[in-house]
Formats: C-alpha cells, structure tokens, sequence
C-alpha cells in the first residue's frame, strides 16, 4: 500500500525570477509543493501565517539579505525548527560561517542539481 501523504511545502526565496522558475520546476519534479517569494519581505508576510517544510533562499536579495531573513525566521517560536537552506553561487568559508552563526541549517551553492537537493531537502526534513 502506498502512503497519500501530502507533498512537502518549500518556500524559494529569491529576487531573481527565472532562478524562483527553475527551483519552482526542479522540486515540482520531486512531488514538492513549491511556495515562490521574490524578496525578504514578500517571504515574512508568507511566513507570518503559513509553515513550510522548508525554506531556501539566495543570500543576496534587494533590502534584507538571505542572512537578515533567517535571522527573523529563527526568531519565530513555530518557525525555530524548519530547515534552512541559503543559497549562493559563491561558496566561501564567510558565507558557510555566517550561515552557522544566523541558524541556517545549510548551505547550497548554485547551479543546484534537483536530486542533490531533493536527498538535502529529505535529510533536512527527517
């Protein structure tokens, strides 16, 4: 008998709308239900009522940064627990010890390949 449950909901977090499209489609493929927010602020008016799974989202954004959101996020009771992931294309050991610091649960770097991040995103969510 195979299980019903509903797809996990991830919220993509990020100002360029073609990289929203591509994880959009990538996770999509991976029986996900995809949330998209183009900037910090759209994602905490998300957040203040609904609950993802798990949420990703690109360091660099217009007006409050990747970090600047996580930090908001992990300020939230309800919300302490859900992973994390910050997205970049640039990998440095800064961004992965910022990452820490602020209560990501990871980092992930961009061209993101789906089953990578589907085994990350599963691992995460266990």
């Amino acid at each position: 008998m195979h299980s019903t449950a509903p797809p996990r909901t991830i919220l993509v977090v990020d100002d360029h709308d073609a990289h929203r499209r591509l994880l959009e489609m990538v996770l999509g493929a991976h029986n996900y239900r995809v949330i998209c927010a183009s900037d910090g602020h759209e994602a905490l008016r998300y957040l203040a009522f609904g609950t993802p799974d798990a949420i990703i989202l690109d360091v660099h954004m217009p007006h409050m940064s990747g970090f600047d959101v996580v930090r908001r996020v992990r300020r939230l009771a309800r919300l302490r627990t859900v992973p994390i992931l910050i997205m970049t294309s640039a990998a440095s050991p800064e961004t992965s010890g910022r990452a820490d610091e602020v209560g990501a649960s990871g980092v992930i770097y961009k061209p993101i390949a789906g089953i990578d991040l589907d085994q990350r995103l599963r691992a995460l969510m266990a």
